[in-house]
């Protein structure tokens, strides 16, 4: 008989056999196997993978583990179903074992055929003539009542006394091979994936290293040829035999739903229905529910309970009630769920699907039998108190985390290789930085688009070797980790069906990923970590603290005017789905009027959708004409300007025009969307029969058909966007209407994020929201609001360690620290170093003690020794207290430059700050917000000038400018390097440039720089606001004709009534503001709504 290969390791025994599963199959089938088993190291990671792939390729799967143990190491293949099942419960007891498992503790091998292994315990008791210790191994795992039992030999050990030691014991022998990998040359990749994991370096001095290894897998002859020399032909047969003889069966099926333990053992489907109407009833707060919506949830729920989701519906309601209960913010919804009134009524949805347009079929077609899917927004600081409670809720062995695995990518590779080379941390960085920082950019794509690399790889034959190796890595597993949203709960034990390791908080988590868990008929559920509510749900608590009225940001009204006024302005930073500067624009460009262009930029702005933004911006604003593929579409797209956005548009056309019911034009959508040309086909015939029979003509039911099926495949889920818009109109209205609430939480959401940061302080700032430096007595750990102000935090200063922070508010419990002496002598002893005070003292936390900061640091040390050589003695403290140096405060410029040093931000101010009155004269932007390719006027403050000469002699700079948000380089080039003459550091100049990009960082090259002092002077000395209604024309018309009367210097601003936006009006409105003007002004739009505001001079 030929040979079966039945010890294989492959990458899933991580970090010891680079063999993917695919080369595995491949190379296997190639080379002339018709069985081959995975016996990874007791862990069964790739099985089912392996199964489906094997059976794909026409090969016989074996399923197995090799099990390592302290006292015992032998492979088992499973030869049974029962087997099968009994493998998954060992893997599960070694990997959830807290302390090592014993072999006697093992559980039994039922079902499955044991292989002693030739580099075992068992193995070295024979070798060294210990027959006591080896029978009595043997005895032992006789006892585990295996199917059978081998002796298992590989070539290397062919003359050992193992052969002559299994004949004595009437045992039979196994022919093994132990593959680790697919080709002899593979063996490097080998040696260096264990070095990873091992953390060690190679020898290069080792003249084998480079050598081809035997652990790869050979074709069948050579496998069983040294046995066959041997005289062990029956070993191979053994293996060959078993291969025959196992038959396994993996099912793979619909999730199976576990039942919810309903309160008096009420059906799972009255239970739903019950909660369905008690919950729409407190929808409409008791009022008199419509009939739509009566006759909506019916319809629902027949659906739901005919598809048996009711239990299904029951866990998902039940784990957001506990949500409610315990106050974790909730968002509105995620995808097609929020189409279901059952979903709205049961408060999984805050999205009312009818006011909303949403289909129900969209989310649960009764027409095509699959799993409705709900996964449930969470904060993720929260995130672990809903799965503790599942956990609690359906119990160990019922609900587990899902298993993800880390692969290496391409910097990661190259990382680890050279660690392993022995290369150092700077050449290593420099391979590093010869890879783009592109999202998922891989090795190959790198050296066709980098010449760095190129000439990296091409410098020494190592460096080729480290390259090709890291090539040999890329993709992967590295590491395992827990998925970021996924769980699985079961009925059943889960162990009936996959196996279980520690995930940490005391949780376990599946060895095999999501799709594979799914595929096995577990119910999969998604707990999603949004930040975005954790920063609602601190903003909320925020407004609620600091004014006393509770807010619900559900209860806020979608129409509100200044938050759709903050939309039509692009002023989105810190607003969910509306931060990027694309997305900005386009709300710019759009400016919305209602929520409901919110949620159609909302599904626009992305690829393949985005190319009907302009037309949807010009029907909307009036500069192209609405039209209809047809009349009876317009109340279908009248909404979107007769553009079809929303998936759900393609359902409406398909059941009004081809008379489709919703179930099958939720069918014909997927398979536009996915191109199935095979039953499109039939649908477009389906589509016009059904459209001519309503009495519509066959060429416009084709000209329809065409049209949604150019853009179904753009269409987005309508009920994701209405939901996902209402979380950020939620924030956009705080940010509007509760700025430092807003801002607090936003804050302290970006603590490590300093770019973000230092934006938010400006937007703060810009909004006079007060932002005040931390506070040794005043300050917590994070942003704080008070009384309207927000504090900075202790761990907003840099450096600052948790523990010691945590030490000061322990100390500060009995009371605030009457000054410095006070705080040290309240602090345990391994505090007092100046080194952890300097960085308070710089970001102003002692100034209530004394605002002197360069004078608190000259007697910092002498005081700490002072108070270490006294401790609490204040008698003593008096006789050792130091005497004060007297110094004088810093320079105001470097006492802000420390500040901004330790604390990230200009909080006390930048010297910038002074010139923003120019933005009335010119676009300004800030760093942070500088775009490729665009062209900006930017206020920076001149840090460093380096002048040079060019090849051919000719002067040019490099500057470096500053804003409070960021530092950026300038290029002056030659034929402007005159301008700069008169330019200095320290002095704050106005530029104009071209924003590109250079090594990964932003650069401006200079089309004009000037001093921004005399651009200062020279502005208007007061600006006039007026307060109007924007939308009263006649009034606006008016006011225009009046100031052309009074022509002048001085700018006019409007301010609208509702929604606070400000218009700088152009300068054929400036006026003069005499007496008899302002007078006009005030009779026409009241005292109060007419200011004339003089600049105030610095």
């Amino acid at each position: 008989m030929t040979f079966t290969q039945l010890q294989v390791h492959s990458n899933y025994t991580l970090l010891h056999s680079p063999l993917a599963l695919s080369d595995l199959i491949s190379a296997a089938k190639s080379r002339g196997y018709s069985a081959i088993a995975l016996t990874d190291t007791n862990v069964v990671y790739g099985l089912v993978e392996f199964y489906r792939q094997a059976k794909a390729a026409g090969l016989k799967p074996l399923l197995g583990m090799q099990i390592a143990i302290d006292d015992a190491k032998l492979l088992v293949i499973a030869k049974n179903n029962q087997g099968y099942h009994q493998l998954l419960k060992i893997s599960t007891q070694i990997m959830l074992a807290t302390s090592p498992v014993a072999f006697a503790d093992l559980l039994p091998l039922t079902g499955l055929v044991a292989i002693t292994l030739p580099d075992s315990p068992f193995s070295a008791a024979v070798a060294a003539n210990d027959h006591d210790r080896a029978v009595a191994f043997l005895q032992e795992l006789d006892n585990k009542q295996p199917e059978a039992v081998y002796v298992g030999l590989d070539e290397v050990h062919l003359d050992t006394p193992l052969p002559a030691f299994a004949t004595s014991q009437q045992l039979h022998l196994m022919a093994l091979g132990n593959v680790l990998y697919r080709d002899p040359t593979d063996a490097f990749t080998q040696k260096v994936m264990a070095a990873i994991g091992d953390g060690s370096q190679l020898n290069f001095r080792d003249p084998v290293l480079t050598d081809a290894g035997p652990w790869w897998l050979k074709p069948p002859a050579d496998a069983s040829a040294p046995f066959v020399a041997a005289g062990l032909q029956a070993a191979v047969d053994n293996a060959a035999q078993i291969a025959d003889q196992t038959d396994v069966t993996i099912t793979f099926k619909q999730p199976q739903l576990p039942h919810y333990q309903t309160p008096d053992q009420l059906a799972s489907k009255d239970y739903l229905t019950k909660l369905a109407q008690e919950g729409l009833a407190n929808r409409f707060h008791d009022q008199p529910i419509p009939t739509t919506y009566q006759q909506r949830l019916q319809y629902e729920l027949d659906v739901i309970i005919k598809m048996g989701f009711a239990d299904y519906f029951l866990v998902v309601w039940d784990v957001m009630n506990y949500a409610h209960k315990v106050n974790i913010m909730t968002g509105a919804g995620r995808g097609s769920a929020a189409g279901s009134l059952v979903s709205y009524a049961l408060a999984i949805t805050e999205v009312d699907p009818i006011a909303y347009d949403l289909l129900f079929e969209r989310f649960l077609n009764p027409a095509r039998a699959q799993m409705p899917d709900i996964d449930l927004d969470i904060p993720d600081n929260r995130r672990g108190e809903l799965i503790h409670y599942v956990h609690a809720k359906y119990g160990r062995n019922h609900m587990a985390q899902i298993i993800t695995f880390g692969t290496f990518g391409a910097k990661q590779a190259i990382r680890d290789v050279a660690r392993v080379f022995g290369m150092s941390q700077f050449e290593s960085n420099t391979w590093s930085r010869a890879i783009p920082n592109l999202l998922h950019m891989d090795l190959k794509t790198a050296y066709d688009q980098s010449q760095p690399l190129k000439n990296l790889v091409a410098d020494s034959p190592k460096n080729r070797m480290l390259f090709q190796t890291a090539l040999a890595l890329e993709g992967l597993p590295r590491h395992y980790s827990t998925h970021a949203a996924g769980i699985v709960l079961s009925e059943e034990p889960l162990t009936d069906t996959v196996a279980l390791q520690p995930s940490g908080d005391g949780l376990e988590q599946t060895q095999v990923p999501k799709d594979d868990v799914e595929a096995l008929g577990l119910l999969k559920m998604d707990f999603l970590g949004l930040k975005n509510l954790n920063i609602l749900a601190a903003a909320s608590h925020f407004v609620t603290r600091d004014t006393g009225r509770t807010f619900d940001p559900k209860q806020i009204p979608l129409n509100d005017q200044p938050t759709l006024a903050l939309f039509a302005r692009g002023d989105t930073n810190g607003v969910f789905q509306f931060e990027s500067a694309g997305i900005k624009n386009v709300l710019r460009k759009l400016r919305p009027t209602d929520f409901e262009d919110v949620v159609a930029v909302n599904a626009l702005y992305r690829p393949g959708p985005m190319e009907n933004i302009d037309t949807f911006i010009a029907r909307k604003n009036g500069q192209e004409p609405i039209a209809y593929p047809d009349p009876a579409l317009e109340k279908i797209l009248k909404p979107t300007y007769g553009v079809l956005v929303y998936q759900e548009q393609v359902m409406q056309v398909a059941s009004v025009m081809g008379g489709f019911s919703l179930g099958e034009a939720d069918l014909l959508r997927r398979a536009m969307s996915k191109k199935k040309s095979s039953v499109l086909a039939a649908e477009q015939d389906k589509f016009i029969e059904g459209a001519v029979k309503q009495g519509f003509p066959e060429a416009t039911a084709k000209t329809v058909y065409a049209y949604i099926d150019r853009f179904a495949n753009y269409g987005f889920n309508r009920s994701h966007a209405v939901a996902y818009s209402m979380v950020a109109f939620w924030l956009a209205y705080l940010k509007v209407h509760d700025p430092a609430a807003f801002f607090a939480a936003l804050m302290n959401a970006s603590m490590n994020n300093l770019p973000k940061l230092r934006t938010y302080v400006q937007e703060a700032k810009a909004r006079q929201v007060a932002l005040l430096g931390p506070d040794i007595n005043t300050s917590n750990g994070g942003f704080k609001l008070s009384d309207g102000k927000i504090r900075f935090g202790l761990l907003s200063v840099k450096g600052m360690r948790r523990d010691f922070s945590e030490a000061i508010f322990t100390a500060r419990k009995n009371g605030p620290f009457k000054d410095f002496r006070d705080l040290l002598q309240r602090l345990e002893p391994k505090w007092l170093k100046a080194d952890n005070f300097k960085p308070l003292i710089l970001a102003g936390a002692f100034d209530s003690f004394d605002d002197n900061r360069a004078q608190t640091i000259a007697n910092l040390d002498e005081l700490i020794n002072s108070v270490k050589l006294a401790g609490n003695d204040v008698g003593l403290f008096s006789v050792l207290a130091p005497k004060p140096i007297v110094v004088p405060e810093m320079p105001a410029g470097e006492r802000l430059e420390e500040e901004a040093n330790v604390l990230g931000v200009y909080l006390s101010g930048h010297p910038v700050d002074k010139y923003a009155p120019l933005k009335t004269q010119y676009t300004l932007v800030n760093v942070v917000d500088l775009a490729e390719g665009r062209t900006v006027d930017i206020l920076l403050l001149v840090r460093h000038i380096k002048r040079i000469r060019t090849k051919t002699g000719k002067p040019m700079a490099f500057v470096d400018g500053q804003d409070a948000t960021g530092t950026v380089s300038l290029t002056v080039f030659p034929n402007l390097y005159p301008t700069l003459e008169k330019i200095e550091t320290d002095m704050v100049v106005l530029v104009n440039g071209r924003v590109e990009k250079r090594n990964d960082d932003l650069q401006l090259i200079v089309n004009r720089i000037q001093d921004a002092a005399p651009l200062l002077e020279a502005l208007p000395k007061a600006q006039l606001f007026i307060r109007l209604d924007a939308d009263n024309v006649d009034a606006r018309t008016d006011l225009l004709k009046k100031l052309q009367t009074a022509h002048g210097p001085i700018p006019v601003i409007t301010v609208d009534t509702t929604s606070k936006e400000s218009v700088l009006l152009d300068k054929r409105y400036w006026v003069t503001a005499d007496t008899s003007l302002m007078a006009d002004l005030e009779s026409r739009f009241g005292a109060a709504n007419v200011v004339l505001r003089k600049r105030q001079e610095e």
